[in-house]
């Protein structure tokens, strides 16, 4: 599987008691903070909960754009088996 596949995973696998906020942090090197998001074939558009420096509320981005997701909300860690990931040694 290639990295924009597993980004597309783990937004089709966001569990739906989760709030969807987080930072995407592109291959780019820029931050977006977002508060929502939607998935489209092969990018995701996002929403900011203010403006960036030039007023864009929503980013429309390639998976394959995305090198990493800061998480920001306190819940457990086990939320992320709801996303596909697993405990080491299965």
């Amino acid at each position: 599987m290639d990295t924009a596949q597993a980004w597309r995973s783990f937004f089709d696998n966001w569990p739906s008691t989760l709030p969807q906020n987080g930072i995407i942090i592109t291959t780019f090197q820029e931050s977006i903070p977002f508060v929502r998001f939607l998935i489209g074939e092969g990018t995701i558009a996002i929403e900011r909960d203010r403006p960036d420096t030039i007023g864009a509320r929503k980013v429309i981005i390639g998976f394959n754009a995305i090198s990493a997701v800061k998480m920001t909300d306190t819940d457990d860690f086990s939320r992320f088996l709801q996303m596909g990931f697993e405990e080491p040694g299965f």
